[in-house]
């Protein structure tokens, strides 16, 4: 049996419910990937500016930085180009504020959501090397 090919092995995940941040942890690093956490976009930008590369998985309402902004200011900072973001939220997303950050997501997976289903989008962008993208 052919052993499948992770080529982003690295997941940021970047929400401010432990919980959730707990669980999904110990569900990728079962998986063999190599997990970073943040509580909240600040954290985010900050493990972006010390060389993070990967599958982010960023939820939208959190303190601090939302998911948004933390969105917009990767844009500017130019972390949107060596990353792919899967935005998890509670939050419906539309309008203006939906169009400025749709071209950096990868997908969008709504609370609550089913587990295998964001483990099968994670893995299936995880198997596809990383897209330079410039917008």
């Amino acid at each position: 049996m052919n052993e499948v090919r992770y080529y982003q092995k690295n997941i940021m995940i970047v929400d401010d419910d432990p919980d959730i941040v707990l669980s999904l942890q110990e569900l990728f690093e079962r998986e063999g990937f190599q997990v970073t956490t943040a509580e909240n976009g600040r954290n985010c930008l900050v493990e972006l500016e010390k060389g993070f590369q990967g599958i982010i998985i960023l939820d939208i309402m959190m303190p601090i930085m939302d998911g948004i902004e933390t969105i917009k200011k990767m844009t500017v900072d130019g972390f949107t180009d060596d990353n792919t973001i899967i935005v998890l939220t509670a939050k419906r997303i539309q309008g203006e504020e939906f169009n400025e950050i749709y071209p950096y997501i990868a997908d969008y997976i709504t609370k609550p959501f089913d587990i295998s289903t964001l483990l099968n989008t994670v893995k299936k962008i995880a198997q596809k090397p990383p897209v330079k993208r410039r917008y």
